[in-house]
């Protein structure tokens, strides 16, 4: 099946002139009316715009243009811009909002040559590790359709698991790109905070919020990280480093390499399968000639609560542009505070609702230093944790999830067993830092994915994709595919 193919294999295939980008477009869409109607993945698509776009790529290829993903069909979350597409963050407040203009990532993919399209389902405003959260449906995991595909970025990651695109875009905030690749089955990289542009990404969290791919592959994650990085002066807190050519760095040689094991996350809590996987990664990557290292991260188990601190503080003030005046849905009043209540009401869901409150109880007047600064402290302090670390090991090993994928409505009425879903990856975001989760295994009954943590030093993305590559191609987990649809 031609959606099945990674993007190496896709673009060795347009070069040669064997498949044509409208032909790699197709099958797609195809695979779209085949199985979304189970998966729920896409929350809109243009087919007439994509094979236009298509059509399009291929006459700049038979014009001996070129470009990184010439031709590759790459579907976007719906948090991020595209010009002349619908942006709801997968919510109601927002309406039939149309975007104006393409995020910085958009312009990127473009001028790569990669063919733009779908909008796809998210938790609103991307707040949820479930993706239960979407006004407009849950979305199903391709693995077992009971069951959630992790969130908040879960459609990115059931599209590509499901092979509806080639690779998809999410953002990550607390997790939202590594949870639903590792639930899903697939590669999902989260760069280093600064190395890809926010410019165009809805905000959740200002200081935690990154835009990353979805992969079939390391290789893959390494081609699209090579187009979405780099300095943009539209966008303040990204950074001039230089941006390497990441697939140069996949050499498959792990000789000489520590890895630390964080003793503080290798504990009870984890579903017996998820360890026996990871254990058997880490002794995997021993095998390819790396050192295992334990290390201690001290300030782990202030994480998740920082973290619901700080994002949603964070949250409350950028949610605060919604309020029905300039632009989304509007619910007039009899004045303008009761206009404000009533669309905010109407527009936001229950766990949007749920973060505005806490996030404005954390920065009132008399509990802002209570909360809110003392997170920022034990923000610096879990990001020196990890720099402190680095200073012995290349990366860092870790579950992605400490379960693999649970039932459609099993934590909906627990928020926080839902926030645990994030325990192992919210750190990250805290630091700063990058991080990468690849498929390692998977549970006996039901066959459901398990996923492998790396976390790298700032702006380490090359060391992570190395590690990466190397323990999958030392394995078969990534080839593996759900029955749905076959």
């Amino acid at each position: 099946m031609l959606s099945q193919l990674t993007i190496f294999e896709l673009t060795e295939k347009l070069a040669s002139g064997e498949v044509s980008a409208r032909e790699a477009t197709q099958a797609c869409l195809d695979r779209i009316a085949r199985v979304d109607g189970q998966l729920h993945a896409f929350l809109s698509y243009d087919a007439q715009d994509a094979l236009a776009q298509a059509d399009a790529a291929d006459q700049r290829r038979a014009a001996a243009g070129d470009g990184r993903l010439l031709g590759v069909p790459i579907a976007i979350k719906d948090v991020i811009a595209v010009k002349n597409q619908p942006l709801n963050c997968g919510s109601k407040i927002l309406g039939r909002f149309i975007s104006p203009y393409d995020a910085t990532v958009i312009e990127k993919l473009k001028a790569a040559g990669a063919i733009v399209f779908g909008r796809l389902n998210m938790d609103e405003f991307a707040m949820g590790s479930s993706t239960e959260n979407s006004a407009f449906g849950a979305t199903r995991n391709p693995w077992d359709l009971t069951r959630i595909p992790g969130g908040s970025s879960g459609g990115s990651a059931a599209a590509v698991a499901a092979d509806e695109a080639f690779a998809t875009l999410g953002s990550d905030t607390g997790g939202s790109i590594r949870q639903p690749a590792a639930l899903c089955g697939c590669v999902g990289l989260k760069p280093t905070y600064g190395r890809v542009s926010r410019y165009g990404l809805v905000a959740f969290a200002s200081s935690l919020d990154q835009i990353g791919p979805f992969t079939k592959d390391a290789r893959d994650a390494a081609t699209m990280l090579g187009v979405l990085s780099g300095r943009d002066d539209r966008d303040s807190t990204s950074v001039p480093e230089p941006v390497p050519d990441y697939t140069a760095a996949l050499d498959g040689d792990l000789k000489g390499l520590k890895l630390g094991l964080p003793k503080e996350y290798l504990v009870g809590g984890l579903e017996p399968e998820v360890n026996d996987a990871v254990q058997a990664a880490m002794r995997r990557l021993e095998k390819l000639g790396a050192e295992l290292v334990e290390i201690s991260l001290p300030h782990t188990g202030y994480a998740v609560a920082t973290y619901y601190i700080v994002a949603t503080a964070e949250a409350s003030a950028n949610l605060a542009r919604f309020d029905g005046i300039r632009y989304g849905a509007r619910i007039d009043g009899k004045d303008p505070i009761d206009l404000y209540g009533r669309t905010r009401g109407a527009g936001f869901g229950a766990e949007v609702k749920r973060r505005i409150i806490l996030g404005t109880y954390v920065l009132s007047s008399g509990y802002y230093d209570a909360y809110y600064l003392r997170a920022q402290k034990v923000r610096t302090l879990i990001r020196q944790d990890f720099l402190r670390a680095f200073e012995k090991v290349d990366a860092i090993v870790t579950p992605t999830t400490p379960t693999a994928a649970f039932k459609i409505g099993e934590k909906s009425d627990d928020p926080m067993q839902m926030y645990l879903s994030d325990i192992f990856t919210i750190s990250c975001n805290l630091a700063g830092i990058c991080g990468i989760s690849v498929p390692c295994g998977f549970t006996k009954k039901p066959k459901l994915p398990i996923g492998l943590q790396l976390l790298g030093k700032p702006f380490g993305e090359e060391m992570l994709l190395k590690i990466a590559h190397a323990y999958e191609q030392s394995t078969n987990w990534r080839r593996e595919k759900p029955v749905l649809g076959i």
